[in-house]
């Protein structure tokens, strides 16, 4: 039964985009190799950002946003590798449960509709 999971790297800073591309290559075909069947559905680079916290003395690092489906059996071996990349400074897989991500500011983003009825019935209690 295939699955949809979300993966978010965090690459080291000094890298540069095609340097990332090839890492994303060989996870990608880490994933649909072999029994797994995996298949990508989304990649989104998010670029360079500042961390919330340093990371091996780092405070930047590339974000990248990636979708797949896959039963699971690749998860083990991909995890794997991304622990032996030396410049891989974090990494988390969770199982996908929504619309592809993308990067947003919250002072930019539009209210959610729990915002709009909190506002409401501020108002009406004044």
């Amino acid at each position: 039964m295939n699955r949809d999971y979300e993966i978010v790297y965090i690459f080291d800073s000094k890298l540069d985009e095609s340097q990332i591309n090839e890492k994303l290559d060989r996870f990608h075909t880490q994933l649909t190799a072999g029994d797994a069947q995996a298949e990508i559905t989304a990649v989104d680079h998010w670029g360079r950002r500042e961390l919330a916290y340093p990371i091996e003395k780092r405070t930047n690092g590339y974000y990248v946003v990636e979708q797949f489906k896959t039963d699971g059996v690749a998860l083990p071996e991909m995890e794997r590798l991304l622990k032996l990349d030396e410049d891989m400074l974090r990494y988390l897989i969770v199982l996908n449960e929504g619309v592809p991500t993308a990067p947003m500011s919250i002072a930019t983003r539009e209210p959610r509709s729990e915002d709009d009825e909190d506002e409401d019935e501020e108002e009406e209690e004044e």
